[in-house]
């Protein structure tokens, strides 16, 4: 592998980190920094990535403006036996960023060229200056300042974080003025954001025959609310045969919640239109306000270029383990979707996935909880001492009732089931086994061993 314009080596942690970070977010398309791999691709590693990490993202914090938080992730990876780090930047829509230190000068903003950062020209970052989005969530100041945030706190005290007193300014849900802004008001235990999920009888929208409303609260409540509305209706036809149980959604799970997470991360909100979500007899589908982000092609959208509208939410929702890594998510979608299933507009961007003809016969223990994954008495464990543990998040106790019903149950089935990817799954039962509740016997052809005395 050799450099590329979306690609950057660096054989250790150097001070031009930030130059280069700069020159993607300036850059349209954005781009990828490897540290642990020279220049001609030979791989040598890291001796503490976990310090290293620590550093960039401290680093690429104060180090940059406008602030990039929400535009980077820095995930670790091992290659040849050696671990290294990936960090994935997005095309920033708030250029030009630069140095802290220098500012809005020659000496401070880059760009990539072929393989290289640049100094920008003082005529470009004059030009990306005044095309610089000012009507963003960020800048928009609240109609009320009369704010609660329980729930936003809440969600991330399960997600193993606890916010402080100045979680307002870190999580920059405040104007320059220090008043909240739009994004601190969409995630307010109160708003007037509407989201509703729509159930029609036929293929058309003639005949309603459920209207859910959600929202006026946390955006990320509406969120899980949504998704797990559409989980229920995203139903299982079950086939048993003489040999196997046989199971079918109406939709991918994966694909499902990566389209409503989209929908609802890169909405455009400056003009109070939220996400809508509509589900007919053949189909399911998933509207978003606002087109394409500026300067994005579709090409490069299918390819998993990000350029995300609201990096507040972004931010957010990936602490809140909502969002996994930055252009991740189309990219699955498409892994169970064509691109006939997207239809851009100026105004819009709408997911239509068609639903699966389910002709099997459901299986009525699963309904009455019975056979159910998460129900009842479950491979030996009671499922109230799961519920009943203050130990575990939501998430993780259903992961290890899953865990409890199949003792040999897999990360990918475990990420089908509950509709999230397969790196998180390893993050929550890593999570579980550090509490001591969970044991892997065998190594990978073994099986799971619960203990819930802990």
């Amino acid at each position: 592998m050799t450099e590329t314009n979306r690609i950057e080596y660096k054989q250790e942690l150097t001070e031009g980190l930030e130059k280069e970070v700069i020159a993607f977010l300036n850059y349209r398309e954005g781009g990828i920094i490897y540290i642990g791999i020279d220049k001609t691709g030979k791989t040598y590693g890291l001796a503490d990535s976990d310090s290293d990490q620590l550093k960039i993202k401290d680093r690429l914090k104060h180090n940059i403006k406008p602030s990039a938080l929400g535009l980077f992730d820095i995930v670790s990876e091992e290659r040849e036996g050696k671990d290294i780090i990936k960090i994935i930047v997005a095309s920033g829509p708030e250029k030009p960023y630069h140095l802290r230190k220098y500012g809005m000068s020659e000496k401070g903003c880059f760009i990539r060229i072929g393989t290289a950062a640049e100094p920008m020209p003082q005529k470009m970052i004059d030009t990306l200056f005044s095309k610089r989005t000012r009507n963003s969530i960020s800048k928009i100041k609240a109609t009320t300042q009369d704010l609660t945030f329980s729930q936003l706190k809440i969600y991330y005290e399960e997600s193993g974080y606890k916010l402080g007193n100045a979680f307002a300014k870190n999580l920059e849900l405040l104007t320059e003025d220090g008043a909240y802004n739009y994004a601190a008001y969409l995630l307010a235990d109160k708003n007037n954001t509407s989201i509703k999920v729509a159930k029609y009888s036929g293929t058309n929208r003639t005949d309603l025959i459920e209207s859910n409303e959600y929202g006026n609260e946390c955006l990320a409540k509406a969120t899980k609310q949504v998704i797990d509305k559409i989980a229920v209706e995203n139903r299982i036809a079950t086939k048993i045969t003489s040999k196997e149980r046989e199971q079918s959604h109406l939709w991918n799970p994966i694909a499902l919640r990566e389209a409503i997470i989209n929908a609802f991360v890169h909405n455009d909100y400056t003009n109070e239109v939220p996400p809508k979500f509509e589900i007919f007899s053949d189909r399911i589908e998933i509207t978003s306000a606002g087109g394409l982000p500026e300067g994005l092609s579709q090409q490069e959208f299918f390819e998993g270029f990000s350029v995300p509208r609201n990096k507040e939410l972004m931010r957010i929702f990936k602490d809140l383990e909502l969002v996994e890594q930055l252009g991740s998510g189309i990219p699955r979608i498409l892994d169970h979707y064509g691109k006939e299933s997207f239809n851009f507009s100026e105004n819009f961007l709408r997911m239509a996935f068609v639903t699966k003809e389910l002709t099997t016969k459901v299986d009525d223990k699963e309904d009455n909880g019975e056979g159910g994954a998460i129900g009842g008495v479950i491979g030996g464990v009671i499922g109230s001492e799961i519920d009943d543990n203050s130990k575990l998040t939501k998430r993780q106790k259903e992961v290890l009732k899953l865990i409890a019903e199949n003792k040999t149950i897999t990360y990918n089935e475990i990420a089908e089931v509950l509709g999230i990817n397969e790196s998180a799954v390893g993050k929550h039962i890593n999570a579980i086994k550090e509490k001591g509740y969970l044991e892997r016997k065998d190594g990978t052809r073994g099986y799971w061993e619960i203990n819930m005395s802990k």
